[in-house]
């Protein structure tokens, strides 16, 4: 396996500490009606208010990014996130804390099409799926650090010390500025010869794929709350649903690598078609056969990831940004909002049934990746050796 190029090296270390700071919050929140004397809902609403804002604002960063040469410089995207987030332990004022949440949402925002796009345009011929499993890979391990990181200084320091979660920040940001001595214009501007935006197959890709985070969310939210209703430990329960992630992790890299050499859609139906069942035989059986095919719902369905990202960027080629934009905000923050469809059925019926409805959904989200109007490279390779005979 070849080794990314040293900017893709840079900005996936970027992504890494842009979204640990993205579960800090939810892991302040305790605090912030413990100590700062905040309600539930009011805690509740400053993880609100940096979700929209990070989700709704990407593709204006993106369209600015393609459109307009305008971008964030990384390193004070980075920065001003990580103190936006560090500063939310220290004050109590409701209004301060909405504005802290927002400027972090803000900044999340504009970090991610900038270099996303950098990341697909630096990726290798025929490397495009790979290059950029580097970089999700790299956002998915600070989401799952982001916890780690806030319990061990919340643990020692309470929230006043918070403002240290801006030590990583700190310590990436000069990376990017390096970075980003080559991100200027003629990296956010599209090449002139590249070809039109495809906007309806677009439209369907970010349709699938909003159904697709909806099944992610859903098990996300709900995994450890049935894992301790089968009788294992909370703690017990997070950490399979962290080796889950895991799992994913590894499956974002495979999937993305091999789809660069026989195709995208190819490799999005190879993925769900594993995760499917596989999560079905979880939901059917338990004790170790159960937790293992767990981790292969998580390695398949997480494979999926990278490769939407590199077929967003092949459908809009003269948008990367928006592409970009859309595919990492509003169809994540789209699909988080049909987990309250799953929690709704929970409430009526239970949770094992709740979290049967997300094959369903994956099957739907499977049938409209299967109709996208995309080349099928295997076949496009057939007909060809036919044309050529």
């Amino acid at each position: 396996m070849t080794r990314p190029p040293g900017t893709v090296v840079r900005l996936a270390l970027g992504h890494l500490t842009i979204d640990v700071y993205m579960t800090v919050i939810p892991a302040v929140i305790p605090l912030l009606v413990s100590e700062a004397g905040l309600t539930f809902m009011l805690a509740g609403l400053v993880l609100t208010a940096y979700n929209l804002t990070s989700s709704l604002v990407q593709p204006v960063f993106g369209w600015l990014a393609d459109a307009k040469q305008w971008t964030v410089p990384l390193a004070v995207a980075t920065l001003a996130g990580g103190a936006a987030i560090g500063l939310l332990g220290q004050t109590d004022w409701f209004p301060a804390l909405l504005l802290l949440a927002g400027t972090a949402g803000v900044m999340h925002a504009a970090f991610h099409p900038l270099a996303l796009s950098a990341v697909g345009r630096a990726a290798p011929e025929g490397g495009r799926g790979r290059t950029i499993s580097f970089f999700v890979v790299g956002g998915n391990l600070g989401f799952a650090l982001g916890p780690l990181l806030a319990g061990f200084i919340l643990g020692r320091f309470g929230l006043g010390g918070l403002p240290l979660v801006i030590l990583p920040a700190l310590l990436v940001a000069p990376l990017l500025r390096r970075s980003a001595l080559d991100l200027r214009n003629p990296v956010t501007a599209p090449p002139p010869d590249a070809p039109p935006n495809q906007p309806g197959p677009f439209a369907l890709l970010s349709l699938a794929s909003v159904i697709r985070s909806w099944a992610l969310f859903a098990v996300l939210g709900f995994m450890p709350t049935f894992l301790v209703s089968r009788g294992i430990g909370l703690v017990t329960a997070n950490l399979i649903t962290s080796a889950m992630l895991l799992a994913g992790v590894a499956g974002q890299l495979w999937g993305a690598s091999l789809s660069d050499r026989f195709g995208r859609k190819e490799f999005i139906l190879v993925g769900l078609g594993l995760a499917v069942p596989a999560y079905a035989g979880f939901l059917l059986t338990d004790g170790a056969v159960s937790l293992a095919l767990l981790g292969l719902f998580g390695f398949g369905l997480w494979s999926t990831f990278a490769i939407t990202v590199a077929l967003s960027h092949e459908l809009m080629p003269r948008s990367v940004g928006l592409a970009s934009g859309m595919m990492l905000g509003v169809v994540v923050g789209a699909g988080g909002i049909g987990v309250a469809v799953t929690g709704y059925i929970a409430d009526l019926l239970t949770i094992e049934w709740a979290l049967w409805t997300v094959v369903p959904v994956l099957a739907l989200s499977a049938l409209l990746f299967a109709v996208l109007p995309y080349p099928w490279k295997a076949a496009n390779a057939q007909i060809q050796r036919l044309r050529r005979k």
